[in-house]
């Protein structure tokens, strides 16, 4: 069974930083494109950004150059550096196989900015 836990969301202000993790299980995250999206109430889920096997990376415009995407084969995780908050950025975030899979979705994790 696979499943995907992330973790480390929470309370931030303006510019502040957050790192969430993707715990992985049942899926081995070194042969997949993994992905983090997010959810903002009342909008669609948006990507964010993906990491591919061999390390290439990929952004959404609204978070280039704030937020970085890695992994750890070893330890099957994935992660999400969020630099420089913005009031925009307070949403569910969740990670995925990228293109994310209907049934990888979890609970996601809850990033709220406000000061």
């Amino acid at each position: 069974q696979v499943q995907l836990v992330e973790s480390g969301g929470g309370l931030v202000q303006p510019g502040g930083s957050l790192k969430l993790s993707c715990a992985v299980s049942g899926l081995t995250v070194s042969t997949y494109m993994m992905g983090w999206f997010r959810q903002a109430p009342g909008k669609q889920r948006e990507f964010v950004a993906a990491t591919h096997w061999n390390t290439d990376t990929r952004y959404a415009d609204s978070v280039k150059g704030r937020f970085i995407i890695s992994r750890d084969n070893a330890k099957n995780m994935v992660y999400l550096q969020m630099n420089n908050l913005r009031p925009a950025d307070p949403a569910v975030y969740y990670c995925n196989a990228a293109p994310p899979r209907t049934e990888l979705w979890g609970q996601g994790t809850q990033v709220t900015v406000s000061s």
